[in-house]
């Protein structure tokens, strides 16, 4: 099946029925299901397998990062990364190529995900024997493979609340627990003519004008809110908790700190985590940024919108 996600043709093969059953929050983003025309333009590709083992029983440790691979390439541990819902280990190919294995919070082996060096050629096993695991496996695989994928032309997933305002998408960023769900909600109630965007995993790209573009995506947290919306990026917006409301600017390397921290990126690798930066950096200079000090009243929406529109 084919979707449009953020502007970008991402091809997934595996069965229809499958996809709708572990993917239902990336049915807004389907092109169409019976149109292979687009396979051309995909910025990622990925084919799916299922298999029913333990303890990593279906991989020997050298599987090919490509289907047709004849030759058997060697991996190295890169780091075991803590995302919230559990463990991932990372390894690299010995031809540039990545190995994720990615457990549940409880340990569980959930998903094998193989990747060329760019991303672009993907495969995903599902461990998982549950349909409810397989389908929280599925959607940390797209989530990862899409942020790198995508980040050579130029766009970030970004950790962040949205709303939509008078035509522009204003995205409230913060570690989880501060209030960015909040904030959206005091928008929501207080101010007239606000629509949510997405609750957690929005999408942001720089267009060829040197303007970003802020997109939904079907990723948006405890939050079921997959929009295939757009809108030009009003500005990003820190939550920081406080006794009174207001604002204050974010100086450029405080917000390129603030987006470093909130976007999906690797570290470890030099020309991803470069053009990350490079897109961070254009945003920071072509986007209002500042930091909201806020209650958790509704008070708090009506002066960050009158700083925004003062």
């Amino acid at each position: 099946m084919t979707y449009r996600i953020g502007g970008h043709i991402i091809v997934l093969h595996a069965p229809e029925t499958l996809l709708r059953q572990l993917l239902p929050s990336f049915t807004p983003f389907i092109v169409d299901s019976n149109d292979n025309s687009h396979e051309a333009e995909a910025t990622m590709q990925m084919y799916i397998h299922t298999a029913h083992v333990t303890n990593g029983e279906a991989d020997n440790g050298n599987t090919p990062t490509t289907e047709s691979a004849t030759e058997v390439v060697t991996r190295q541990f890169v780091r075991d990364v803590d995302t919230g819902n559990g463990i991932t280990r990372v390894e690299r190919y010995s031809d540039g190529g990545y190995r994720f294995l990615i457990h549940s919070a409880d340990g569980q082996e959930c998903a094998l995900l193989t990747s060329s060096a760019d991303f672009t050629q993907c495969h995903c096993t599902l461990l998982a024997r549950t349909e409810i695991w397989q389908s929280f496996a599925l959607n940390n695989v797209m989530m990862l493979a899409y942020a790198f994928s995508t980040a050579e032309q130029e766009t970030l997933l970004l950790h962040a609340s949205v709303v939509r305002y008078q035509g522009k998408a204003y995205a409230f960023t913060a570690p989880s627990g501060t209030g960015k769900s909040t904030q959206v909600a005091n928008w929501l109630r207080a101010i007239d003519g606000c629509d949510l965007i997405n609750d957690d995993n929005p999408i942001i790209r720089m267009m060829p004008d040197g303007k970003p573009m802020l997109y939904g995506s079907p990723w948006s947290g405890k939050t079921p809110c997959y929009r295939n919306v757009e809108a030009p990026l009003g500005a990003v917006i820190k939550i920081e908790r406080a006794d009174s409301d207001y604002t204050t600017p974010l100086s450029p390397l405080q917000a390129f700190s603030t987006l470093i921290t909130a976007c999906s990126s690797m570290k470890w690798d030099e020309d991803i985590h470069d053009k990350t930066c490079q897109t961070i950096s254009a945003i920071v200079g072509s986007t209002k940024m500042m930091t909201l000090h806020c209650t958790p009243h509704t008070s708090s929406a009506i002066v960050c919108k009158n700083a925004l529109y003062t």
